[in-house]
Protein backbone atom coordinates (compact mmCIF):
# COMPACT_ATOMS: atom_id res chain seq x y z
CA UNK A 1 0.00 0.00 0.00
CA UNK A 2 1.27 3.48 -0.88
CA UNK A 3 2.64 5.48 2.04
CA UNK A 4 1.64 9.14 2.50
CA UNK A 5 4.19 11.76 1.49
CA UNK A 6 4.21 15.53 1.05
CA UNK A 7 3.85 17.69 -2.05
CA UNK A 8 5.27 21.21 -2.34
CA UNK A 9 3.68 23.97 -4.41
CA UNK A 10 6.61 26.30 -5.13
CA UNK A 11 6.02 29.77 -6.54
CA UNK A 12 8.68 31.94 -8.14
CA UNK A 13 9.13 35.67 -8.67
CA UNK A 14 11.46 36.24 -11.62
CA UNK A 15 11.53 39.27 -13.92
CA UNK A 16 10.18 38.48 -17.38
CA UNK A 17 13.00 36.92 -19.45
CA UNK A 18 13.77 38.37 -22.87
CA UNK A 19 16.39 35.84 -24.06
CA UNK A 20 16.99 32.11 -23.64
CA UNK A 21 20.37 32.94 -22.10
CA UNK A 22 18.48 34.04 -18.98
CA UNK A 23 16.97 30.60 -18.40
CA UNK A 24 20.03 29.18 -16.66
CA UNK A 25 19.84 31.60 -13.72
CA UNK A 26 16.21 30.66 -13.17
CA UNK A 27 17.00 26.96 -13.21
CA UNK A 28 19.76 27.54 -10.67
CA UNK A 29 17.33 29.26 -8.30
CA UNK A 30 14.62 26.62 -8.71
CA UNK A 31 17.17 23.87 -8.00
CA UNK A 32 18.06 25.75 -4.80
CA UNK A 33 14.36 25.85 -3.87
CA UNK A 34 14.08 22.08 -4.41
CA UNK A 35 17.04 21.39 -2.14
CA UNK A 36 16.02 23.89 0.52
CA UNK A 37 12.50 22.47 0.62
CA UNK A 38 13.49 18.80 0.81
CA UNK A 39 16.32 19.29 3.30
CA UNK A 40 14.66 22.00 5.39
CA UNK A 41 11.42 20.10 5.88
CA UNK A 42 13.11 16.71 6.32
CA UNK A 43 12.73 16.62 10.14
CA UNK A 44 8.99 17.16 9.70
CA UNK A 45 7.79 16.03 6.26
CA UNK A 46 8.90 13.67 3.49
CA UNK A 47 8.64 16.01 0.49
CA UNK A 48 8.62 13.89 -2.68
CA UNK A 49 6.72 15.95 -5.26
CA UNK A 50 7.52 19.58 -6.15
CA UNK A 51 5.71 21.77 -8.68
CA UNK A 52 6.76 25.10 -10.21
CA UNK A 53 4.73 27.78 -12.08
CA UNK A 54 4.07 28.52 -15.69
CA UNK A 55 6.59 30.97 -17.22
CA UNK A 56 9.19 30.03 -14.59
CA UNK A 57 11.74 29.59 -17.41
CA UNK A 58 10.29 31.79 -20.15
CA UNK A 59 7.02 33.46 -21.10
CA UNK A 60 5.40 33.99 -24.52
CA UNK A 61 6.04 37.74 -24.35
CA UNK A 62 6.59 38.27 -28.08
CA UNK A 63 3.75 38.73 -30.53
CA UNK A 64 4.95 36.32 -33.23
CA UNK A 65 6.03 32.71 -33.41
CA UNK A 66 9.23 33.76 -35.18
CA UNK A 67 10.33 36.04 -32.34
CA UNK A 68 9.57 33.40 -29.72
CA UNK A 69 11.47 30.75 -31.65
CA UNK A 70 14.46 33.01 -32.26
CA UNK A 71 14.76 34.51 -28.77
CA UNK A 72 13.30 32.16 -26.15
CA UNK A 73 12.47 28.70 -27.46
CA UNK A 74 14.52 25.64 -26.49
CA UNK A 75 14.44 21.99 -27.45
CA UNK A 76 13.57 19.46 -24.74
CA UNK A 77 15.35 17.70 -23.11
CA UNK A 78 18.36 19.96 -22.60
CA UNK A 79 21.04 20.94 -20.08
CA UNK A 80 18.39 22.49 -17.82
CA UNK A 81 16.30 19.35 -17.60
CA UNK A 82 19.50 17.41 -16.93
CA UNK A 83 19.98 19.50 -13.77
CA UNK A 84 16.47 18.70 -12.58
CA UNK A 85 17.01 15.01 -13.25
CA UNK A 86 20.23 15.01 -11.24
CA UNK A 87 18.36 16.52 -8.27
CA UNK A 88 15.49 14.05 -8.64
CA UNK A 89 17.95 11.17 -8.61
CA UNK A 90 19.85 12.57 -5.63
CA UNK A 91 16.75 12.97 -3.45
CA UNK A 92 14.37 10.42 -4.94
CA UNK A 93 11.88 13.18 -5.71
CA UNK A 94 9.68 14.15 -8.64
CA UNK A 95 9.78 17.66 -10.12
CA UNK A 96 7.07 19.25 -12.26
CA UNK A 97 9.02 21.93 -14.06
CA UNK A 98 7.88 25.41 -14.73
CA UNK A 99 6.98 25.85 -18.37
CA UNK A 100 9.40 26.32 -21.25
CA UNK A 101 8.80 27.83 -24.66
CA UNK A 102 9.58 24.71 -26.68
CA UNK A 103 10.76 24.31 -30.26
CA UNK A 104 10.42 20.76 -31.61
CA UNK A 105 11.99 20.04 -35.04
CA UNK A 106 9.13 17.61 -35.68
CA UNK A 107 6.81 20.63 -35.78
CA UNK A 108 9.16 23.32 -37.13
CA UNK A 109 6.57 26.02 -37.82
CA UNK A 110 5.19 26.37 -34.27
CA UNK A 111 6.32 26.67 -30.67
CA UNK A 112 4.69 25.16 -27.58
CA UNK A 113 4.25 26.12 -23.93
CA UNK A 114 5.56 22.95 -22.29
CA UNK A 115 6.13 21.45 -18.83
CA UNK A 116 7.92 18.21 -17.94
CA UNK A 117 7.51 15.79 -15.06
CA UNK A 118 10.99 14.59 -14.12
CA UNK A 119 11.76 11.74 -11.75
CA UNK A 120 14.88 9.89 -10.62
CA UNK A 121 15.01 7.97 -13.90
CA UNK A 122 14.42 10.94 -16.18
CA UNK A 123 11.54 12.59 -18.02
CA UNK A 124 8.24 10.85 -17.30
CA UNK A 125 5.88 13.01 -19.33
CA UNK A 126 5.80 16.07 -21.54
CA UNK A 127 2.66 18.21 -21.49
CA UNK A 128 2.00 20.96 -24.03
CA UNK A 129 -0.64 23.55 -23.19
CA UNK A 130 -3.84 22.54 -24.96
CA UNK A 131 -5.71 25.80 -24.39
CA UNK A 132 -3.41 28.80 -24.94
CA UNK A 133 -4.61 32.06 -23.41
CA UNK A 134 -5.92 33.52 -26.65
CA UNK A 135 -5.78 35.94 -28.31
CA UNK A 136 -2.47 36.98 -26.71
CA UNK A 137 -0.63 33.65 -26.69
CA UNK A 138 0.57 32.58 -30.15
CA UNK A 139 2.15 29.27 -29.22
CA UNK A 140 0.40 26.21 -30.61
CA UNK A 141 -1.99 23.73 -29.07
CA UNK A 142 -1.69 20.08 -30.08
CA UNK A 143 -5.22 20.67 -31.39
CA UNK A 144 -3.76 23.03 -34.01
CA UNK A 145 -1.69 20.32 -35.68
CA UNK A 146 -3.52 17.83 -37.92
CA UNK A 147 -0.56 15.42 -37.88
CA UNK A 148 -0.08 15.52 -34.09
CA UNK A 149 0.30 11.87 -33.08
CA UNK A 150 1.24 12.22 -29.39
CA UNK A 151 -1.12 11.91 -26.41
CA UNK A 152 -2.36 15.44 -25.59
CA UNK A 153 -3.18 14.45 -21.99
CA UNK A 154 -0.40 12.13 -20.79
CA UNK A 155 -0.47 10.57 -17.32
CA UNK A 156 2.62 9.14 -15.61
CA UNK A 157 2.24 6.06 -13.40
CA UNK A 158 4.73 6.53 -10.56
CA UNK A 159 5.39 5.23 -7.07
CA UNK A 160 3.70 8.43 -5.82
CA UNK A 161 0.51 7.73 -7.75
CA UNK A 162 -0.71 8.51 -11.24
CA UNK A 163 0.25 12.09 -12.08
CA UNK A 164 -1.21 14.38 -14.74
CA UNK A 165 -0.62 18.07 -15.37
CA UNK A 166 -2.24 20.94 -17.21
CA UNK A 167 -1.18 24.54 -17.65
CA UNK A 168 -3.03 27.62 -16.36
CA UNK A 169 -5.92 28.43 -18.76
CA UNK A 170 -6.43 24.70 -19.38
CA UNK A 171 -8.07 24.59 -15.95
CA UNK A 172 -10.99 26.74 -17.05
CA UNK A 173 -11.98 23.88 -19.36
CA UNK A 174 -13.46 21.07 -17.25
CA UNK A 175 -13.26 18.78 -20.29
CA UNK A 176 -9.45 18.99 -20.36
CA UNK A 177 -8.96 18.20 -16.68
CA UNK A 178 -11.59 15.45 -16.78
CA UNK A 179 -9.72 13.85 -19.68
CA UNK A 180 -6.66 13.62 -17.45
CA UNK A 181 -8.80 11.97 -14.78
CA UNK A 182 -10.23 9.49 -17.29
CA UNK A 183 -6.65 8.80 -18.42
CA UNK A 184 -6.00 7.67 -14.86
CA UNK A 185 -4.67 10.76 -13.06
CA UNK A 186 -4.98 10.73 -9.27
CA UNK A 187 -2.83 13.82 -8.70
CA UNK A 188 -3.53 16.81 -10.93
CA UNK A 189 -0.77 19.41 -11.07
CA UNK A 190 -1.51 22.96 -12.12
CA UNK A 191 1.44 24.87 -13.56
CA UNK A 192 0.12 28.41 -13.71
CA UNK A 193 0.69 32.12 -14.19
CA UNK A 194 -2.72 33.31 -13.10
CA UNK A 195 -2.77 37.07 -12.97
CA UNK A 196 -4.81 39.63 -11.06
CA UNK A 197 -7.76 40.08 -10.75
CA UNK A 198 -8.51 36.36 -11.19
CA UNK A 199 -6.38 35.25 -8.28
CA UNK A 200 -6.89 34.08 -4.73
CA UNK A 201 -8.68 37.17 -3.40
CA UNK A 202 -12.50 37.55 -3.37
CA UNK A 203 -14.66 38.48 -5.14
CA UNK A 204 -12.79 37.27 -8.24
CA UNK A 205 -10.87 34.36 -6.70
CA UNK A 206 -11.08 32.13 -9.76
CA UNK A 207 -7.73 30.58 -8.84
CA UNK A 208 -9.08 29.05 -5.64
CA UNK A 209 -12.52 28.35 -7.12
CA UNK A 210 -11.35 26.26 -10.07
CA UNK A 211 -8.62 24.42 -8.19
CA UNK A 212 -11.18 23.25 -5.63
CA UNK A 213 -13.84 22.46 -8.23
CA UNK A 214 -11.52 20.39 -10.44
CA UNK A 215 -10.36 18.44 -7.38
CA UNK A 216 -13.87 17.62 -6.17
CA UNK A 217 -15.41 16.82 -9.54
CA UNK A 218 -12.58 14.41 -10.43
CA UNK A 219 -11.94 12.98 -6.94
CA UNK A 220 -8.28 13.93 -7.30
CA UNK A 221 -5.58 15.75 -5.38
CA UNK A 222 -4.57 19.10 -6.88
CA UNK A 223 -1.11 20.62 -6.49
CA UNK A 224 -1.29 24.13 -7.92
CA UNK A 225 1.73 26.41 -8.30
CA UNK A 226 1.17 30.02 -9.33
CA UNK A 227 3.45 32.87 -10.31
CA UNK A 228 4.25 35.45 -7.65
CA UNK A 229 5.97 37.91 -9.99
CA UNK A 230 5.64 41.68 -9.70
CA UNK A 231 3.97 44.13 -12.04
CA UNK A 232 7.38 45.66 -12.64
CA UNK A 233 8.78 42.26 -13.63
CA UNK A 234 5.88 41.19 -15.88
CA UNK A 235 4.01 44.22 -17.27
CA UNK A 236 1.11 44.69 -17.78
CA UNK A 237 0.15 42.01 -15.21
CA UNK A 238 0.81 41.34 -11.56
CA UNK A 239 0.69 37.82 -10.20
CA UNK A 240 -1.10 36.99 -6.95
CA UNK A 241 0.58 33.73 -5.96
CA UNK A 242 -1.66 31.79 -3.59
CA UNK A 243 -0.05 28.44 -4.49
CA UNK A 244 -1.99 25.61 -2.89
CA UNK A 245 -2.66 21.91 -2.37
CA UNK A 246 -6.25 20.63 -2.40
CA UNK A 247 -7.56 17.18 -1.49
CA UNK A 248 -10.01 15.03 -3.45
CA UNK A 249 -13.02 16.56 -1.64
CA UNK A 250 -12.00 20.11 -2.50
CA UNK A 251 -10.55 20.89 0.93
CA UNK A 252 -7.60 23.28 0.92
CA UNK A 253 -4.79 21.47 2.73
CA UNK A 254 -2.29 24.33 2.45
CA UNK A 255 -2.15 27.68 0.68
CA UNK A 256 0.38 30.47 0.44
CA UNK A 257 -0.92 33.87 1.48
CA UNK A 258 -1.94 35.78 -1.66
CA UNK A 259 0.74 38.18 -2.79
CA UNK A 260 3.94 38.52 -4.73
CA UNK A 261 7.20 36.76 -4.00
CA UNK A 262 8.80 33.36 -3.66
CA UNK A 263 6.82 31.02 -1.42
CA UNK A 264 6.58 27.29 -0.76
CA UNK A 265 3.68 25.44 0.86
CA UNK A 266 3.63 21.72 1.62
CA UNK A 267 0.75 19.34 2.33
CA UNK A 268 0.20 15.57 2.66
CA UNK A 269 -0.78 13.34 -0.24
CA UNK A 270 -2.39 10.03 0.76
CA UNK A 271 -2.94 8.01 -2.40
CA UNK A 272 -4.17 4.97 -0.49
CA UNK A 273 -6.97 7.07 1.02
CA UNK A 274 -7.90 8.48 -2.38
CA UNK A 275 -8.02 5.02 -3.94
CA UNK A 276 -10.16 3.76 -1.07
CA UNK A 277 -12.62 6.62 -1.53
CA UNK A 278 -12.79 6.17 -5.31
CA UNK A 279 -13.55 2.48 -4.79
CA UNK A 280 -15.90 2.93 -1.84
CA UNK A 281 -18.14 5.78 -2.96
CA UNK A 282 -21.44 5.32 -4.70
CA UNK A 283 -22.65 8.87 -4.13
CA UNK A 284 -20.78 11.94 -5.39
CA UNK A 285 -18.66 9.82 -7.72
CA UNK A 286 -19.06 12.07 -10.74
CA UNK A 287 -16.72 10.11 -12.97
CA UNK A 288 -18.80 6.94 -12.77
CA UNK A 289 -22.05 8.94 -12.87
CA UNK A 290 -21.16 10.74 -16.11
CA UNK A 291 -24.00 10.42 -18.66
CA UNK A 292 -21.84 10.88 -21.73
CA UNK A 293 -24.51 10.43 -24.38
CA UNK A 294 -26.69 13.25 -23.09
CA UNK A 295 -23.96 15.87 -23.73
CA UNK A 296 -23.68 16.09 -27.54
CA UNK A 297 -22.03 19.53 -27.55
CA UNK A 298 -18.56 17.97 -27.56
CA UNK A 299 -19.34 16.34 -30.89
CA UNK A 300 -19.76 19.77 -32.50
CA UNK A 301 -16.56 21.54 -33.57
CA UNK A 302 -16.45 25.03 -32.10
CA UNK A 303 -12.93 26.50 -32.00
CA UNK A 304 -11.22 25.43 -35.21
CA UNK A 305 -7.66 24.21 -35.57
CA UNK A 306 -5.09 26.66 -36.89
CA UNK A 307 -3.69 24.04 -39.25
CA UNK A 308 -0.06 24.37 -38.16
CA UNK A 309 1.18 26.08 -41.32
CA UNK A 310 3.82 28.84 -41.11
CA UNK A 311 2.21 32.04 -39.91
CA UNK A 312 -1.09 30.30 -39.10
CA UNK A 313 -1.06 31.36 -35.44
CA UNK A 314 -0.97 35.09 -34.82
CA UNK A 315 -2.91 37.45 -32.58
CA UNK A 316 -4.95 38.40 -35.66
CA UNK A 317 -5.80 34.80 -36.62
CA UNK A 318 -6.58 33.99 -32.99
CA UNK A 319 -9.15 36.79 -33.00
CA UNK A 320 -10.55 35.53 -36.30
CA UNK A 321 -10.96 32.02 -34.86
CA UNK A 322 -12.64 33.42 -31.75
CA UNK A 323 -15.12 35.36 -33.92
CA UNK A 324 -15.78 32.25 -35.99
CA UNK A 325 -16.40 30.21 -32.83
CA UNK A 326 -18.86 32.80 -31.56
CA UNK A 327 -20.72 32.56 -34.89
CA UNK A 328 -20.86 28.78 -34.61
CA UNK A 329 -22.24 28.97 -31.09
CA UNK A 330 -24.81 31.57 -32.15
CA UNK A 331 -25.90 29.49 -35.10
CA UNK A 332 -26.50 26.48 -32.87
CA UNK A 333 -28.77 28.31 -30.41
Amino acid sequence: MSRPYYAAACQTSFPCPARREEIGSRVKRMCEIVEHTIVGYEPFFDVRLLAFPEFAHAAPIYDTVEKLRDRLAVELPNEHTDRYQALAKKYGCFIQTGSFIEHDPTYPDVVFNTTLLIGPEGILLKYRKVNPWIPWEVHASPHDLPDYAEEPFPVAKTELGNIGVAICYDWLFPESIRQLAFNGAEILIRVSAYMDPWGATPPMDWWTLFNRARAAENTSFVVASNQGATLEGYPPFSWPGGSMVVDYDGRILAQADPGEGEKVVVAPIDIAALRHERQRRRGHDMRSHLRTEVHPYLQQPIFRSAGGEPGAITIETNNERIADAKDRIGASQ
